[in-house]
């Protein structure tokens, strides 16, 4: 028997009868295991020429809740839903890729294919869905959003991650161009200008909670740093790779660690979220002198990176490394090396980090030699739980989908000293230390180099978090289930905003993405320049 699916079936309502069965089914029968789903699944498709999938049913059960017949029930879509763990961070990452462009990097690591952007693979999940669409930006953005839609995801609030390479160093059209096409996908229609389509997003069906690229340090200075808010970015990835200057030159990366604090700091003092590249394993690198680059990582108050993605150098036959690599110049690390490598970050990571990644999942027939472990993360952990230890990185203490009273969540501060300001980490944490939510609050201890009024003299919330599966915006579950819409955020602001106050700002200043200014709008909030900025006094200490 056939799977009958989304792509074979052009109009769902014939399954309606059915599949209004197989949802009364569930509602009757709450605990249902996921070999259970599958057998009844399989026993309302016998008079059918197929097998009901959940892409399938889903799709219909939305049809049905759209046209009246049914009343939506979240409960559904979560039972139904696919790879739930996508959405478990309580926004729909929707990645996409720029076209193929060059790159004015020359690392001897980097892979080099004309189909893609550069450091790409054209059988990479990613770039393939990208090439696919003629890495059109709409194309791109309105597929995903209609995959997540259809596994049963909730796509009111997206995470929009452009890739491909060094973003800074593709002409300003293209991007204002690529930026406007994303969020006409979201928004629907088609926008005459980026500001109109900006404006538009505010009160979206899919708003763009957050705008995230990737480029290099030596391409941030003020001018770039007005730029990327005028596109609207909220968190920036940066590719440090190395923080020697002589492995950063053996491996003709073309900057070096003065270009990476300098840029972590303009970057950090315009609020944005920073996550770091560090690759371990480089050409003239040791195991050793690794795990001392890690620990320089937080030890210098220069760099302190709020995410980190760990990209242990993989050895690709159309990288110039593996002219090395033939004359004996270079070794990857074993599978053993690198496990106990990772293993030692993860347990010297501070608690306000979240490690992305641990690996680059790129596909194993193009790995020469070396590593081809695409599970790392879950063999580490494994290492790290049999020996009694365990990893404090914000994705390692996520609440997922962990039953919990919002009244008995611990606020905690952690605060650190960064060589611009003194940042707060701010928690709810359960008793059992997972993290429900968090905001990043940096104070800052001195005049910053920038020209941006809005900012100028103000305290700055860089991010607000709140975890659990996602929620349609507007939607108050009493499940239990979810992080998400219990006050949490508020709660966190609140706290923020009377830590600002007791250190003598009297502003305070969020750099929000379009699609959360409504939120903030809603908390006292007005948009100034491209931040979200509240005046307080002492009447708001008051309150507090």
């Amino acid at each position: 028997m056939k799977t009958l699916n989304s792509h074979s079936v052009k109009d769902v309502s014939v399954y309606s009868q059915p599949v209004m069965e197989i949802i009364a089914d569930l509602k009757s029968r709450p605990q249902l295991t996921e070999k259970e789903l599958g057998a009844l699944l399989r026993r309302h498709s016998h008079n059918y020429d197929g097998v009901f999938s959940k892409n399938l049913v889903i799709r219909t059960y939305r049809y049905l809740c759209e046209t009246g017949e049914l009343d939506p029930d979240s409960q559904i879509f979560q039972r139904l839903r696919m790879k739930p763990t996508r959405t478990i961070s309580g926004v729909a990452p929707v990645t996409v890729l720029t076209k193929p462009y060059p790159c004015p990097g020359k690392c001897i690591f980097c892979p080099t294919d004309v189909r893609m952007p550069k450091s790409y693979l054209s059988d990479e999940p990613g770039a393939m869905r990208a090439e696919m669409h003629d890495f059109d930006p709409y194309e791109q953005t309105n597929a995903r959003i209609l995959t997540f839609r259809d596994n049963g995801h909730e796509v009111d609030k997206i995470e929009l991650l452009i890739l491909g390479g060094t973003w800074s160093s593709y002409t300003r059209d293209y991007q204002e161009w690529f930026v406007k096409r994303c969020l006409d996908a979201m928004n629907g229609k088609e926008s005459n200008s980026l500001v109109e389509a900006q404006l538009w997003n505010e009160n979206a069906v899919h708003r763009n909670v957050g705008l995230v690229i990737e480029t290099r340090p030596d391409h941030i200075d003020s001018m770039e740093i007005e730029w990327l808010r005028y596109l609207g970015v909220t968190k920036v990835q940066l590719g440090a790779q190395s923080l020697d200057d002589s492995i950063l030159m053996k491996n003709n990366r073309g900057h070096g660690l003065l270009d990476t604090k300098r840029a972590m700091e303009l970057l950090r003092s315009a609020g944005f979220k920073i996550v770091l590249h560090w690759m371990p394993n480089l050409l003239g690198a040791t195991p050793d002198s690794d795990r001392h680059d890690y620990d320089v990582l937080w030890s210098d108050k220069s760099l302190q990176p709020d995410e980190i993605k760990i990209y242990p150098c993989s050895l690709l036959s159309n990288a110039e490394l593996y002219e090395y690599w033939q004359r004996g110049e270079y070794q990857p690390y074993s599978d053993e090396v690198l496990i106990e490598l990772v293993a030692a970050c993860k347990l010297n990571t501070p608690e306000y980090c979240r490690i992305n990644r641990v690996y680059r999942d790129i596909p194993a027939p193009n790995i020469v030699v070396g590593s081809t472990l695409s599970n790392l993360r879950q063999i580490v952990q494994r290492t790290l739980k049999h020996r009694g230890q365990k990893c404090k990185c914000i994705r390692c203490r996520e609440v997922r989908d962990i039953t919990f009273q919002s009244d008995n969540l611990i606020l905690d501060d952690l605060v650190y000293e960064t060589s611009f300001s003194e940042e707060h980490f701010l928690s709810l944490n359960t008793k059992d230390g997972y993290l429900a939510g968090y905001l990043r609050l940096s104070l800052p201890i001195r005049k910053n180099d920038l020209n941006i009024e809005a900012i100028n003299n103000a305290a700055l919330v860089r991010e607000l978090h709140v975890y659990g599966s996602a929620l349609p915006i507007g939607k108050y579950g009493s499940d239990r289930k979810t992080a998400q819409h219990r006050g949490l955020g508020k709660r966190l602001i609140n706290n923020a905003e009377k830590i600002s106050l007791q250190a003598g700002f009297r502003k305070i200043g969020i750099i929000a993405s379009v699609g959360t200014r409504e939120y903030y709008r809603a908390r006292g909030y007005k948009l100034s320049g491209t931040y979200m900025v509240k005046e307080t006094n002492d009447k708001h200490m008051k309150q507090y």
